[in-house]
């Protein structure tokens, strides 16, 4: 048996014997190779284990040379301390003020990591209507604490980026959210047996809203730049209130709340929902013409629904404003895939509404009436077509989609005048009292 030094040492000589035979092989008598820098490095093929491996070390040395970059918590401390020295009078309230001159000098104390923050640039940025020429320190503070945040969120989920190109594939973000979950207080109670569930649930909301495409990838800039990430961190504060937990759809209360649904509608326990048991979802007043469709267009295994395809489900119906789910809803609406509705369509999911104000002993409501107004809510480009920009750009989608698949949705936009003075009334007892 070779000693672990041999090992290594066969392994460095075998890696410069490769090394060397791929960079001579490379040599060409193009002299414009030596004034062309080169712009394009291919991706080491699965064979070429040597070149992948040197690859993802190189990556790890690149992650850990910017995360030792950034400042640490002593370095904030000490920036903090200097700010607070060289704040200039008078105050604004209790609020600390910094001028530009002494805003270079802390630049100058604070030391090489601190440089990129002391600009002209940012110094300009947070000036607000201050008659002194002069700045927050508190909101310069926040905003370099904000930065190192981004990096070090970013450094952090480049770690699960396993092809190294800059996007989080669904395991890539089911791993980063798994090994989160210990360092989140809100999520203590969480039974281990619920993770996996927990899991699939959180990474959801990021892939509905974050790839419309359906790429099963998600660029780690748009995670950054989305409000998720912030909401999920959130769950680290140990006195999060009881209404933030309810909207917070990363929470372990919403996260049990939608599971807990998914059981209740399941009733033959076999893990799926067929059409029958998905009509019961909410206040069980969705059309068939509409659960149809989403049987239709949706991802069914034996035509039942899993909870993933599920979870799609009530992201778009929970979030009926978002153009992520305006453009769900649009594709099942869209019964002949043209790109738009028109009165055909519209009156294929209105009969349904209908046949359900009869069922319930309501006088039905003419179709006519409800497309017109529908059209003037919209106001479309073509008078006689419906597209999803048109949708959006209304800011009317989720109306527009309520009157047309949910019975409920049709009869509160029907009484709308009713309900608001309903609760003009309920409030004018409130101040009588």
């Amino acid at each position: 048996k070779k000693s672990e030094q041999e090992l290594k040492d066969e392994e460095m000589e075998l890696f410069t014997k490769y090394y060397m035979e791929w960079k001579g092989g490379r040599k060409s008598g193009n002299t414009s190779y030596t004034n062309i820098p080169r712009f394009y490095y291919r991706l080491p093929a699965e064979d070429e284990v040597l070149l992948q491996k040197l690859r993802e070390e190189s990556r790890a040395v690149f992650l850990q040379r910017k995360s030792r970059e950034l400042l640490d918590n002593e370095e904030l401390q000490n920036l903090w301390f200097l700010l607070d020295k060289h704040q200039t009078s008078p105050m604004i309230g209790e609020e600390a003020m910094i001028n530009y001159e002494n805003f270079l000098k802390v630049g100058e104390k604070a030391g090489p990591k601190c440089k990129q923050f002391f600009t002209a640039k940012i110094f300009a940025k947070l000036l607000h209507n201050d008659p002194y020429g002069r700045i927050s320190i508190m909101q310069f503070f926040n905003y370099v604490m904000r930065k190192v945040w981004l990096h070090q969120t970013r450094i952090g989920l480049s770690l699960y980026d396993v092809a190294g190109q800059g996007y989080l594939r669904e395991s890539d973000l089911e791993n980063y959210i798994l090994e989160l979950i210990p360092t989140l207080p809100q999520l203590d109670g969480l039974e281990k047996s619920f993770y996996s569930f927990y899991v699939c649930t959180a990474v959801r909301k990021f892939f509905f809203f974050l790839d419309p495409l359906r790429t099963g990838k998600i660029k780690i800039q748009d995670i950054l730049a989305c409000s998720f990430l912030d909401d999920l961190l959130e769950l680290r504060d140990e006195e999060l209130s009881k209404e933030s937990q309810e909207t917070n759809w990363f929470s372990a209360p919403s996260a049990l709340r939608v599971y807990g649904q998914y059981l209740n509608l399941d009733k033959d326990h076999n893990g799926m929902l067929s059409k029958e048991e998905l009509s019961r979802y909410g206040t069980g007043t969705l059309t068939n013409i509409f659960l149809d469709r989403v049987f239709q267009e949706c991802l069914t295994y034996d035509g039942e629904m899993d909870y993933k395809t599920y979870l799609d489900f009530v992201l778009a119906l929970e979030n009926r404003k978002e153009p992520a789910a305006l453009q769900y809803i649009f594709k099942l609406l869209d019964i002949e895939n043209k790109g738009y509705l028109n009165v055909f369509s519209l009156n294929y999911f209105f009969r349904a509404i209908q046949e359900q104000m009869k069922i319930h002993g309501q006088e039905p409501v003419s179709f006519q009436d409800v497309k017109d107004e529908i059209f003037d809510m919209v106001k479309p480009k073509d008078p006689y077509k419906i597209s999803l920009q048109d949708l959006i750009n209304s800011s009317q989608g989720d109306t527009v989609t309520s009157i047309l698949i949910d019975l409920n949705g049709f009869w509160t936009y029907e009484n709308r005048e009713v309900l608001v003075a309903s609760d003009n009334d309920n409030t004018a007892d409130v101040d009588d009292t």
